[in-house]
């Protein structure tokens, strides 16, 4: 070989392990980054020199002119990498599961020492204690102040409920905005390096960290599916539905009630539109994000991101004891089973609206009120005629038992924008299912206002419910006195039974029945058991993860041993590469004045 061409090889390992260790010192330097991956150097010889060709010869005459740095390997495993984006976002799923029992919990007042339980103990407490002597003012104000303080508490417990779910309302909207924002990122990054690979000489791998970190973070967000085009472009979906792919980011669009001002993720370009007076109007139905009609199961990969999870837990409205019924609780329509908090604010609220209704009623059969199936004819105070069907009605008298100072029914528990009965008079006579008459023709009476499925305002639930005025004013006015002066032991025993009745259930999917106090407890129970499991298998995708990102930084990671190592076994490189130039000149010299020249 000439010795100038032997120069060549000098300078190629020179300038090769300069490059291997400018690699080295950056992966050393971001040992600590997050979403780093460790590059490799990858060397290959340069082409060689042909000194001449002889096709009788197994090769041809030719002079290597040394090593290349052909380029930097980044070193990722696209399976490992699926694996735990894929299991990040159920474990993200399990989390926010978790902790939105914990709060529920803590709502109640379980974790703090100011359990709701101890409302409803006390109010019992408060009824044995008017069932032992229920003609004393004493009992009788004990039992209603314990009555307004289990409502006062439970309107409290409601509140923070909804409070809550405003809260995770917000989540969604900060989600939602979070991930637009990844998608425009991921946008960017693919364009940038698209510019710098090009040229199909450098690999732009710090911008490719930046954007798998990105796919991360995304990950445990929502359920992605994602892949990389030949270009270098990486092109996203979310729930199967193209979020990011080409030139264009399809931002998820937030559709906001106007009733609870709760937040819809939905795809825009999947929307139908039509405009409206000249408004322009969309209709989300079949664009929604998430479609919650499908069972939430690891083998069906339905309990996958935080985002969905957040959905979940807060619902879709504020939930009261009319979605515990059985038509609503289990249709396809809604998810209130499925919801964490909905679930327990329909079944706290169907509580406290069978014990307003069980003691309204008992007082009510105490002041004469009976029922009368049928459609029945009156007119009201204005002589308007009125029809109604299936009546609690009474006689009309002042001064009756158990009656308001205008005469009407008590009811403890009232309904804040409706009035518990309605003064009217009968047309024709109102008789019960024995065929007595409880109303004759032409005689004033109340009626009971029934409640209206479609009108929240008539409805006894938790946050249209108020202790009666005059009866929180003069507890007295229960008396317990009959006419003939006697107490009335049957009335105080009836209250005292109606909470030792085992024959409400928490929703209809449970055969278990239980009475006021204990049904508080299985609603405890319940959220306690669901918190345990969605706690159990968040504590075992923890695990899972740890295990699938210990063998991924085994791939990718920085170790600083084996990166201290390279930077020796390049340092000797470059000293040798050096020492083989100085060699090559020396020879020159020693040639050149040796020749005189």
């Amino acid at each position: 070989m000439p010795l100038m061409g032997s120069l060549y090889v000098g300078s190629s390992g020179l300038q090769t392990s300069q490059n291997a260790l400018n690699t080295t010192a950056h992966n050393l330097t971001n040992t600590e980054t997050t979403g780093y991956v460790r590059q490799q150097v990858q060397q290959s010889t340069r082409s060689y020199l042909k000194l001449s060709v002889d096709v009788k010869s197994v090769n041809n005459k030719q002079v290597g002119l040394g090593v290349t740095y052909s380029r930097v390997k980044h070193i990722r495993d696209y399976f490992l990498d699926k694996i735990y984006r894929r299991e990040s976002g159920r474990s993200m799923f399990y989390e926010v599961s978790t902790e939105v029992m914990e709060e529920v919990e803590g709502q109640l007042g379980e974790l703090h020492g100011e359990a709701f339980q101890t409302s409803i103990e006390d109010f019992w407490t408060s009824v044995q204690e008017l069932a032992k002597d229920p003609a004393s003012s004493v009992t009788q104000g004990l039992f209603v102040q314990r009555g307004a303080e289990l409502l006062q508490r439970a309107q409290a417990v409601y509140a923070g409920l909804a409070a809550y779910q405003d809260n995770l309302n917000m989540q969604v909207k900060d989600q939602v905005d979070k991930i637009n924002s990844y998608g425009k990122k991921i946008l960017q990054l693919n364009e940038a390096i698209r510019k710098i690979e090009s040229g199909g000489i450098e690999q732009a791998n710090d911008l490719r960290d930046t954007r798998d970190q990105l796919l991360d973070e995304l990950s445990e967000m929502v359920n992605i599916n994602y892949g990389e085009s030949v270009n270098g472009d990486v092109w996203v979906q979310i729930e199967g539905v193209d979020f990011v792919k080409g030139p264009r980011c399809f931002e998820i669009g937030l559709d906001v009630d106007d009733t609870t001002g709760f937040y819809t993720p939905f795809w825009p370009q999947n929307a139908t539109y039509k405009e409206v007076n000249g408004v322009k109007e969309y209709d989300i139905s079949n664009a929604k994000v998430f479609k919650f009609n499908r069972e939430i199961s690891t083998d069906l990969n339905t309990d996958i991101g935080g985002l969905k999870a957040t959905l979940l837990a807060r619902g879709d409205h504020r939930a009261d004891y009319r979605d515990v019924d059985e038509n609503v609780y289990n249709s396809n329509d809604s998810f209130v089973s499925q919801s964490v908090i909905m679930n327990v604010q329909a079944e706290f609220d169907q509580l406290i609206h069978n014990i307003a209704i069980k003691i309204n009623e008992i007082l009510g059969t105490a002041a004469g009120v009976g029922e009368a199936k049928g459609t029945f004819a009156f007119t009201d105070e204005n002589n308007n005629p009125v029809n109604m069907t299936d009546v609690k009605i009474c006689k009309a008298d002042s001064n009756g038992y158990m009656r308001n100072d205008d005469g009407s029914p008590i009811e403890m528990f009232a309904r804040r924008s409706c009035s518990g009965y309605q003064k009217m008079t009968a047309t024709a006579d109102v008789v019960d299912a024995d065929g007595n008459i409880l109303v004759a023709a032409g005689e004033e009476c109340w009626v009971q206002i029934p409640e209206d499925p479609k009108n929240p305002s008539s409805l006894y639930s938790v946050t249209n419910m108020q202790i009666e005025t005059e009866l929180m004013q003069k507890p007295s006015m229960l008396s317990f006195r009959l006419e003939d002066g006697s107490e009335d032991q049957a009335t105080a025993d009836a209250l005292k039974a109606a909470f030792t009745e085992e024959k409400y259930t928490l929703n209809p999917n449970l055969s278990k029945r239980s009475t006021f106090v204990s049904y508080y407890t299985d609603l405890v129970s319940q959220i306690a058991n669901t918190g345990y499991v969605s706690r159990s298998i968040y504590l075992n995708q923890q695990d899972t993860m740890e295990s699938i990102n210990s063998a991924r930084e085994q791939v990718s990671g920085v170790s600083s041993d084996e990166e201290l190592s390279n930077m020796i076994k390049f340092q000797n490189a470059y000293n040798a590469s050096s020492r083989y130039i100085n060699v090559i000149d020396q020879m020159l010299e020693h040639l050149l004045s040796t020749l005189g020249v």
